[in-house]
Formats: C-alpha cells, structure tokens, sequence
C-alpha cells in the first residue's frame, strides 16, 4: 500500500512492521515494533548508493503520518529518527 505522497512512493506494510521504498534498485526501510498503540521506530536504512536524497527523512515522516492517522504515540529508538523527531517539532505531540 502506498499510502505517502512525498517524493518517493514509501509503502507501508502493516504485517511485516515496516516502511519500505526502493530506489534506483536499492531498498530503503524503516522498521517498527507495535504494542499498545505505541509504535516504537527500531532501524531506518538508507544504503550509501542512494543516501544524502532525502529518502530516512521521508521514511520517517511516512511513519509518523501513519502513527498520527492510527492515533498512536511514536517513541524514535532509532539515532536517525530521535534526530529527524527534534527537528520536527510539529510532531511532538505524537512523543510516547
């Protein structure tokens, strides 16, 4: 399911507790663990062929786009997303 409108088509896959996009041949994914209505951002990974584009950035937001529309809290294990999160404060609300 694309479910994103950004730059690149981010689909989410529910099942699999992750996002996912793949470019120039190379996936892109951000993984989380769900419990509670809590989701917990674990692992975002760029690799270095396609990175400096955006792409974790976009991962992440995608994530916190799904959380708010789901009515979950976020809490951004993950260095990269802890980081986007601070500089984003118009997702605050959404700290579990």
């Amino acid at each position: 399911m694309t479910d994103h409108t950004g730059q690149y088509p981010i689909r989410h896959e529910p099942d699999a507790r992750r996002f996912v996009v793949v470019v120039d041949g190379h996936e892109c994914e951000l993984v989380y663990r769900l419990a509670g209505g809590v989701m917990k951002i674990v692992h975002t990974g760029v690799p270095s062929a396609v990175g400096g584009r955006g792409i974790a950035g976009e991962l992440v937001r995608a994530a916190y786009d799904a959380a708010r529309a789901q009515g979950w809290k976020v809490i951004p294990a993950c260095s990269y997303a802890a980081v986007w999160v601070e500089r984003h404060p118009e997702y605050a609300d959404l700290a579990g």
